[in-house]
This record gives C-alpha cells, sequence and structure tokens, in this order.
C-alpha cells in the first residue's frame, strides 16, 4: 500500500506542534473528545435542515476505552464521519479544519459553536501515540476507510469495513522513556480524570466502562470487581442553567467539586451575557484566605472553558490584582483562541469580558456591604489587605472601584467603619478625616497626639495594618476630604494653647526650645509648643510625607532602606513637666540637659521605637532619682 507525504510544511507544523505549541500532554484527550463532539454536532445541523434526517440525542455518544497489555488508547464517536475525500482533505493537510470548512458552507444558520476550527487538534494524539488509527464511516455512505499514520513520515488510507457511521481513533501508546511515562494514560482513573477537567461539560455523553464493587453473591464481607460502562461527564454545565432552577447549595456544590476551596462561599455572582461578546460565568467570593494568599506561589485567575470545553485552569487577564481572591468560571464561544486552544489572543472580547467582571465583582461586594454587613465584614477581615494594596498599587489610579469598600476600625465605636459613614458624622467645623496609625488598637487609643481631636470630638480612623497608611498616602482624600494623621505637623485646629502669653514669654519659650533642639541634634527636625497634647508631657510628631509609623515599616522589610522620619518632639506647655523644664534651662543647663533627653527618649518609647542607648537612659533615670 503506497504510504503518502505529508506536504513539507504540514511535516514542519507536525513536528513544531508536538514539541512546542501544546505545554500538557495529556490535553490529547480534551482535543480528540472535542472533535467527536463536533462530529455528532454535524449531524444535528445537517437535522434542521434535511427533512430525511431525524436527530434522537439519545443516539449520539462518545466513547474511550483502553487497553494497558496491548498500549491502546480508543475514542469512537457516533458522529457524521468522513469518506476517503474527507480523510484525505482534513487528515492529509494538517491546519486544514473540516470543522471550519463546515461553518463555512452553513453560515447561515445560527448557533454553530462547533469547537474544532483550527484543524490541528487531532494532531496532538502524536504527543502520546507512536501510530494512529482513523477507521470512518461517513454518513450516507456504504464504505469505510482506515486511515493510518505513524508521525511526519506520512499516512496510508485504505478501504476497511465498519458496522455504523462515525469514527474511531486508536492510539497506540510510545514507549515509556527516561522523561515521560506513557503509561498514565493508560489507566482507567488517569483517563477519568482528564475527561472531568477538561471535557466535563461536553454536552453528548462521555462513556467508559468503569471498575465498580459488589459483595460476591453469597457472601457478607467479600467484594469483587466488576465492570460498568458508565457516563463520566455532566454534560449540562451549572452555568448555562437558568437562576431560578439553581438554590444555593448547587452553587456551593459546585464550589466544593471544583475544589476552589475547603471554606464554603460567602457569596456568589452568576452572569449571563449577550451583546457585543456574549459569555456564561459564575464568580465566588470566598470565606478564608488560601493559606499561599500572600505568597510569589499563589496564581489568581479564572478558569476559562470556550463552549464547554476548558482552556484554562487559571486566566489571570480577566481578574485584576485586587480582587485575585474571587475564584469561578467563564464560559465563552466569542474568544479568539490560538491553534492549541491554550493561549488567548489579548483581544478586544478578552479585555471586554474582563471589564464587565470587575464591575459585577464590585456591584457583589456593594451589596454585601449593604445588606448583609456581617458577611462584608468577614470577607473584609480576610481580603481588605487585598483592596488596599489595589489602591497603593499603580499609583492610586485604582481608587475609583475600591474607595468606597475600605473600612478601618473607629475611635466612635469598636468595629470596622466606612470611609462614607465617617463622612456622614463628621464635625461640622471638621477640615479632614483623621487618623492614626500603629500596632494596635489598644496602643492607637493611649496615643498622646489624638487627646486634643478626641476632646474636640472628633472621629479618628485607627490603621493597624503595615498598608494602610501608604493606601491613604495614595488615596490623598475622600470625596474632596483630605487625610490627616494625628502625627501631622499641622492639625488644622484653632491655636489656644500660648494666646494668652505676652511677646516675650513667647520669645523665651522659643529659645528654650531652639536649646533643646541644640542638645539633640539631628535627632529631631526641631522641637516645639504642643497644640494637641492634653496631659501627656511630651510627643513625637512628623514633618513631610513619611511618617513614624511607614518609617519602621520600611525599615522592617529585608533590603531595609535605614529611612527616617523627619522628627518634631512636641511638648506641653500646660504641663509641670514644662515648669521644671523651664526652671532648669533658666538655672541648671546640665539638668536642662538631662530633662531634654528623658522626655526625647519617653516620646521614643510612647511611638513604641527603642530609644538609642539603653544604658545611658537608664543611667539618666537614676540621676533623676538621687
Amino acid at each position: 500500500m503506497e504510504t503518502k507525504q505529508f506536504k513539507a510544511e504540514s511535516k514542519r507544523l507536525l513536528d513544531l506542534m508536538i514539541n512546542s505549541i501544546y505545554t500538557h500532554r495529556e490535553i490529547f484527550l480534551r482535543e480528540l473528545i472535542s472533535n467527536a463532539s463536533d462530529a455528532i454536532d454535524k449531524i444535528y445541523y445537517k437535522s434542521l435542515t434535511d427533512d430525511s434526517l431525524t436527530f434522537d440525542k439519545d443516539n449520539y455518544y462518545i466513547r474511550v476505552d483502553f487497553d494497558k497489555d496491548k498500549r491502546i488508547i480508543k475514542i469512537t464517536d457516533t458522529g457524521i464521519g468522513m469518506n476517503k475525500d474527507e480523510l484525505e482533505e482534513n487528515l492529509g493537510v494538517i491546519a486544514k479544519s473540516g470543522s471550519l470548512q463546515f461553518k463555512k458552507d452553513n453560515e447561515s444558520q445560527d448557533n454553530h459553536d462547533i469547537i474544532g476550527q483550527f484543524g490541528v487538534g487531532f494532531y496532538s494524539a502524536f504527543l502520546v501515540a507512536k501510530k494512529v488509527t482513523v477507521i470512518s464511516k461517513a454518513l450516507g455512505s456504504d464504505k469505510a476507510y482506515k486511515w493510518e499514520s505513524c508521525g511526519a513520515e506520512g499516512y496510508t488510507i485504505e478501504e476497511t469495513e465498519k458496522d455504523s457511521v462515525g469514527t474511531e481513533i486508536i492510539l497506540t501508546v510510545k514507549d515509556n522513556t527516561e522523561e515521560e511515562n506513557y503509561d498514565e494514560y493508560l489507566g482507567e482513573y488517569r483517563l477519568k480524570e482528564i475527561i472531568k477537567k477538561y471535557s466535563d461539560f461536553i454536552r453528548y455523553p462521555i462513556k467508559m466502562e468503569c471498575t465498580e464493587r459488589k459483595l460476591k453473591e453469597g457472601s457478607k464481607d467479600e467484594y469483587e470487581d466488576y465492570k460498568e460502562l458508565k457516563t463520566i461527564n455532566s454534560m449540562v454545565p451549572i452555568w448555562r442553567k437558568n437562576k431560578n432552577e439553581l438554590k444555593d447549595e448547587d452553587y456551593d456544590n459546585f464550589y466544593a467539586d471544583k475544589h476552589y476551596g475547603f471554606d464554603k462561599p460567602l457569596s456568589h455572582v452568576h452572569i449571563s451575557v449577550d451583546g457585543m461578546v456574549s459569555y456564561n460565568a459564575i464568580l465566588y467570593i470566598p470565606e478564608q484566605t488560601p493559606y499561599d494568599f500572600y505568597t510569589k506561589e499563589y496564581k489568581k485567575g479564572l478558569e476559562l472553558y470556550s463552549n464547554g470545553v476548558m482552556i484554562m485552569n487559571k486566566c489571570e487577564e480577566l481578574l485584576p490584582d485586587y480582587f485575585s481572591f474571587v475564584k469561578g468560571i467563564v464560559d465563552s464561544q466569542d474568544l479568539s483562541l490560538n491553534i492549541s486552544r491554550e493561549i488567548l489572543q489579548h483581544d478586544r472580547q478578552l479585555k471586554l469580558i474582563a471589564k464587565n467582571i470587575k464591575s459585577k465583582i464590585k456591584s457583589e461586594l456593594e451589596r454585601m456591604l449593604k445588606n448583609d454587613r456581617d458577611k462584608y465584614e468577614k470577607f473584609y477581615k480576610a481580603f481588605g489587605r487585598n483592596l488596599k494594596y489595589g489602591i497603593y498599587s499603580e499609583y492610586g489610579s485604582n481608587r475609583d472601584v475600591l474607595e468606597d469598600l475600605l473600612m478601618f476600625y473607629s475611635s466612635k465605636e469598636d468595629k470596622l467603619v466606612t470611609l462614607a459613614e465617617y463622612l456622614e458624622r463628621m464635625k461640622e467645623d471638621q477640615k479632614y478625616i483623621y487618623y492614626a496609625a500603629g500596632e494596635s488598637l489598644d496602643r492607637l487609643k493611649k496615643l498622646p497626639q489624638t487627646e486634643m481631636l478626641l476632646d474636640k470630638g472628633y472621629e479618628i480612623l485607627y490603621f493597624t495594618e503595615d498598608i494602610d497608611e501608604f493606601a491613604i498616602k495614595m488615596l490623598m482624600k475622600y470625596k474632596e476630604k483630605e487625610f490627616k494623621s494625628v502625627s501631622s505637623n499641622d492639625l488644622g485646629i484653632e491655636k489656644e494653647e500660648d494666646k494668652d502669653l505676652s511677646e516675650e514669654d513667647k520669645k523665651e519659650n522659643d529659645k528654650l526650645f531652639e536649646e533643646m533642639k541644640n542638645v539633640l541634634g539631628d535627632k529631631v527636625k526641631a522641637v516645639r509648643a504642643s497644640k494637641r497634647l492634653k496631659n501627656y508631657p511630651v510627643c513625637l510628631a512628623n514633618d513631610g510625607e513619611l511618617s513614624i509609623e511607614m518609617e519602621k515599616v520600611l525599615n522592617a522589610m529585608p533590603n531595609n532602606p535605614n529611612v527616617k522620619a523627619e522628627r518634631v518632639l512636641e511638648v506641653n506647655m500646660n504641663h509641670d513637666v514644662f515648669n521644671a523644664l523651664k526652671n532648669s534651662y533658666e538655672n541648671d543647663k546640665e539638668k536642662f540637659g538631662l530633662y531634654t533627653n528623658l522626655l526625647y527618649n519617653q516620646a521614643l518609647l510612647i511611638e513604641g521605637l527603642s530609644v538609642g542607648d539603653p544604658l545611658e537612659f537608664t543611667n539618666d533615670i537614676c540621676k533623676i532619682m538621687k
């Protein structure tokens, strides 16, 4: 029998495909099952215009068999089949797609969501097979033909016998090598796993003989194995069902079946869109943070399907980083795929879907915040940090999407509040949204810098996560109200502290503070009278954009940039300590230096910073006690 040669370009494409186009060998089964589904679709579409044909879906199926000893995998379908010319045309020229031609010939009919339009999927069989045999009998023909190839050297076609219309593809699996274990594709559980992974939602049943166990007849405790032909795939995907038919339990079960997490989702969104781009999607808001969520190993993305066939396990392009916690699937027939179906073309359709999904996620989070506060707070405690990173990254360009979703603890109530809620209850004379940043709520509630603001009845937001202040610096303002740290230089409050002092007293105090600055040197940028302290003698404030808390965070990083905030030592002129300080300034310069250093170290400790020289600090305390 004459061996026919592939065309030169087909040889090169076959070699390229086997070695480069496909990244996972297991997808050979996805491609062959997709082709089988197309073959059945073609009969269905013909029946729409051919009155002599009737299409009874129960008569159409795909079957997968294997023989480990003979190293054979067989995929059988009851589809339209191929005659000799079609075998020559579709399988003799790589990248010649019978499905694509069928679609072109029937453009006038709607709903042609045929999968295999590239003409190379069939040749993925050579990823695992050293020989591929195709036996096919076309609809309306009384003859069957066998096409056979061992790869790039060519193929043969001859007449053969086949009782029914359809196609059998027989793969003779390669022998194992040091690099590859081809035996894995000759196991029942591995084949079932691949079918469930990629082809679970093919619309026709995929059947396979499966091993089951039963009690031996007449025995109470002895079991025996037997074979039973079972349908492996689910066929009708949940996302194509009518929402009214589904309950929360159905969505939760799908979440568990897809192994999106061991938790139960807090919420789900079922999307069906027909328009410029048509797609279906189910999105989940998880309850718990995955163990690797904040590591480099975590990969975001939604499962991507095209006409029910899984194309990508995690399509990163569908989710922005700040919504990377979302799980789920997207299924669209409008995507432009490359020939291996594994790589998406970065086209307009994909961007439209991603934009719509972002909007749907935001809307669902806003709905939870408004109507199910407890659930939203549970979500926020798990993933709020991610939203803040979303504000901080890309220089605040995502603020419009995220700012209304942010929450912080507050001085008004011991629970999380939104920025909108803060704004609603701001005092009329209040210029800024005030915040305090620190390690814990307990510490922040005791900060000296908050005294004057709290006394005026102003609400303070408490930032306890290291990302908080960085995110707010990018946000800058909310609804035209600027953010202001309780430790910043100018709080925008009335200057009442020195209004009763004479000009002479003010000049004297200025000299005192200048001398304190001389004692402390470059440890501080300045020393000044405090306008925020009531009961505490001293505190640190900061000048410039970098706060003391931000300094701590940055210097704790592995690269340790060793940055320093511009510190200002503020002294409460109404505290008894100031009288002692003033007296020492006038009468005992040595004691004045001692007091100055003690007050500075006290301010450091209040901020949770370590003193520069602990031994000197303890000696100074001892001097006071003598």
